[in-house]
């Protein structure tokens, strides 16, 4: 059977090409100043089984764009104050939000960024499905769950009968937005819109995504508007591709011409920071003492339950991993969500209770009272994913920096200014903008300060927790050549944590990849990269979307197959991973 056959028959007759006009698209928002645009001027047509890429940067307006094809703009803040959009032969604009609500999941559908805050946490998956059904369709509960079990089907999830009972929560990032696409068809759209679909997930489970989509295309005729700012994902998916930049388009072709021969400056700009596997720079080996290392770590949640909360289950979180961080020395490691990578982070800062020994600087943490680990915490710092999250937005810039300063009494409240005035100035920002609130930057600067805050107790050790994946392609390449020069001026080594396989090629010394709590390779980057042993170390690798529409990726059995539970009974363990020595201290796990 194939996806189409899976999929209902909704009976509405394929709309003349093209399916999707948008003709001089003005967005505006209301200010204090008046009306100020938001995307300005935008033309383009999209055929039937097409898809069109709009890329560009945070800000570009991307998403403005999506939002306003859906008539989903926040009124009467942001509204369209010029141009039409038009599908098939109905002009959306200024459709009354009745009319517009018709038309939405039945003819053009979305699907978004995050699916768990798309999905109601508090009802089960199956009642989403047929809410969503019959809202458009007029049918009974039971057909409506028969068409859910076909959409769930179509889109390979296991079990699809088992999983309409089950919450969002209970599934994975990858399974969350294969429900989101399951709900986004169940209704046959004539345009599927999918804003950043795969921004957040690892790149495993970004391929297994991206593949689904286009088999759907193929099987079903969609027309696709694919909004990313990945050009891997553009090259991949996109037959052409629109660049946007503060509302405006700066050049649209091809998508074979948009990398073969782009036009415009910003077109090239924005490619030549996308970073590429095998172009890392080859760095000599680092030789120096170990600032961090850990032996044979484990570190396991208990799960409680039945009537007397007895343990249940354990979580399984990192099983016997050993390795260390040598001085000035960049160590990745990699792995999918849940892997045990940011555990490992955790651990080493004394957040996570763990067995085996964890050293820093010859210190073990297990043998430190109080006063040892604040004063430990001086040697090892952290940059977190989510800058936003990880700055008080009540407290200025300046006090945020200064506020380790403070916590460890190092230094007058003078001397904490001009040593946070000094560090802004370091990572590329003005020291007059001390006196800002975090929301007044953009979210490379943000980092940019989470860095400088890392840095105000001249640390051994930071650890980058995916602190670049969230950043638009030029803004990562700045965070990550700022990295780079600190780590030359200061000598300061670095745990990079990161999904990304082509952004740990390009800056690592080393690399660890873990898979279900364990270390299943180790090596140098050029031992992992140029000549991965492990099954999942070149599975890892061959998903990564590559930034060449003429590469064709070779066509691999996909299987709806669920990742291993890391959760065991008690007495009961996984099986341990050993790691074998094949030469110059490449470790492989058998």
């Amino acid at each position: 059977m194939t996806l189409a056959e899976a999929l209902p028959t909704s009976g509405a007759v394929a709309a003349p090409e093209p399916v999707l006009r948008v003709e001089g698209l003005c967005v505006s928002v209301r200010t204090e100043c008046g009306l100020k645009p938001l995307v300005q001027d935008l033309s383009f047509t999209l055929n039937r089984g097409e898809t069109l890429a709009i890329a560009g940067e945070s800000g570009s307006g991307k998403s403005i764009t999506s939002l306003a094809i859906m008539g989903l703009l926040p009124p009467p803040a942001v509204r369209v104050t010029g141009g039409q959009v038009v599908l098939g032969s109905e002009t959306l604009t200024g459709l009354a939000e009745a009319d517009l609500r018709a038309i939405r999941g039945d003819r053009i559908a979305m699907i978004f960024q995050e699916p768990m805050t798309s999905l109601n946490p508090v009802m089960t998956v199956g009642a989403q499905l047929v809410e969503a059904i019959r809202a458009h369709a007029s049918v009974g509960r039971a057909e409506a769950q028969k068409r859910a079990v076909e959409a769930l089907t179509a889109v390979r999830l296991s079990g699809p009968q088992r999983r309409l009972r089950q919450y969002p929560h209970e599934f994975s990032g990858g399974m969350r937005q294969r429900v989101m696409i399951a709900m986004a068809l169940a209704l046959r759209p004539e345009v599927l819109i999918a804003d950043e679909p795969t921004t957040a997930l690892d790149v495993t489970v970004q391929r297994e995504v991206l593949d689904l989509l286009r088999d759907l295309q193929r099987d079903l005729g969609t027309a696709i508007i694919l909004i990313t700012h990945d050009m891997g994902v553009v090259a991949e998916m996109a037959d052409r591709v629109i660049v946007m930049r503060q509302g405006r388009q700066v050049e649209t072709a091809s998508t074979s011409d948009i990398f073969a021969r782009p036009q415009a400056d910003y077109t090239r700009a924005l490619l030549a920071a996308v970073p590429r596997m095998g172009q890392g720079t080859v760095r000599p080996p680092v030789t120096s003492d170990p600032i961090a290392r850990l032996t044979d770590v484990v570190v396991r949640y208990p799960l409680r339950g039945g009537l007397l909360g007895g343990i249940t289950q354990n979580v399984h979180a990192v099983e016997h991993v050993s390795f260390d961080i040598k001085k000035g020395e960049t160590f990745a490691l990699v792995g999918e969500s849940g892997c045990g990578k940011s555990t490992i982070a955790k651990a080493l800062v004394g957040l996570a209770p763990h067995q085996g020994r964890i050293e820093i600087a010859g210190q073990a943490l297990d043998s430190l009272d109080a006063a040892g680990l604040k004063a430990m915490r001086r040697r090892v710092q952290m940059v977190f994913q989510d800058p936003m999250a990880a700055l008080n937005p009540r407290m200025r810039v300046g006090d945020l920096i200064a506020e380790p300063l403070a916590i460890h009494g190092i230094g007058t409240p003078t001397e904490q200014t001009a040593r946070a005035a000094d560090l802004m100035a370091r990572v590329g920002l003005e020291a007059a903008h001390l006196d800002r609130y975090p929301h007044e930057f953009s979210g490379g600067q943000r980092q940019r300060i989470c860095i400088a805050r890392a840095l105000a107790l001249q640390p051994d050790l930071i650890i980058a927790d995916e602190s670049v994946s969230a950043l638009d392609v030029s803004v990562q390449a700045r965070v990550l050549d700022l990295l780079r020069d600190l780590q030359r001026e200061f000598g300061v080594s670095y745990l990079f944590i990161s999904h990304d396989m082509a952004v740990v090629n390009n800056v690592s010394d080393r690399v660890g990849v873990m898979y279900l709590g364990q270390i299943v390779e180790l090596g140098t980057t050029a031992q992992i990269f140029g000549n991965p042993q492990h099954p999942y170390t070149r599975l890892l690798i061959e998903a990564v979307p590559i930034p060449d529409p003429g590469r064709l990726r070779p066509t691999t059995p996909r299987k709806a197959s669920e990742v291993p539970s890391p959760l065991h009974r008690p007495g009961h363990a996984p099986q341990r991973v050993s790691l074998v020595d094949i030469g110059n201290g490449h470790l492989v796990g058998t």
